[in-house]
């Protein structure tokens, strides 16, 4: 038997909390505990005019770039497109349900002049890592970086010529690779992956 048709009906008044559906275990949950944005507003003063209508909080704009660098959105009108329809993106930002989201052209604005000027990401950079050593995550004393070199070889129908004196060992056969895969199919033969 098939039940009754729901009808939505908006009610006047919702009891609604964000806070109750940002799960415990979501990143930003994790994320908040170790950021302190409440130096933001002093260190940026100097860089606001006395005059003129009130700016965007710039602590918002930092936890919305944080989002961003987080989960990976590089699109600043896709930024705030998410941030707009996730629930836990407003919680992290502190907008609420009701609260604007910032236009996309303020950030550019933003990050290209104030938080450049003021170096305010260097700042942040530093207080994150001094607080993640004082909660032992890190410990400061080991440092990796990848700068590994990589020759573009991306079209369609040339490639690239690699120099004879070479000091690195070649990969392809150490993966067992078919030999037919890395050298330039002749004009007019389909390039295959069979023997």
């Amino acid at each position: 038997m098939i039940g009754e048709r729901k009808v939505v009906q908006e009610s006047l008044f919702y009891g609604f909390s964000l806070e109750r559906h940002v799960p415990d275990n979501h990143l930003l949950r994790k994320i908040d505990r170790f950021v302190d944005l409440s130096e933001v507003r002093a260190h940026l003063e100097p860089y606001y005019s006395e005059t003129g209508r009130p700016s965007i909080d710039p602590e918002v704009m930092i936890r919305m770039l944080i989002v961003g660098y987080c989960f990976g959105i590089r699109s600043e009108r896709r930024l705030c497109d998410e941030v707009h329809l996730n629930l836990a993106y407003r919680w992290f930002c502190r907008l609420g349900l009701d609260g604007d989201v910032p236009d996309h052209s303020t950030f550019s604005k933003n990050r290209h002049g104030r938080f450049r000027e003021s170096d305010l990401l260097r700042k942040l950079f530093e207080t994150v890592v001094a607080r993640c050593i004082k909660e032992r995550i890190v410990g400061g004393e080991a440092f990796a970086v990848d700068a590994s070199i990589i020759v573009a070889d991306a079209h369609r129908r040339r490639s690239v010529s690699r120099p004879k004196t070479s000091t690195r060992r070649p990969v392809a056969p150490s993966l067992n690779i078919c030999r037919s895969w890395t050298t330039r199919p002749s004009a007019g033969r389909r390039r295959s992956n069979r023997r």
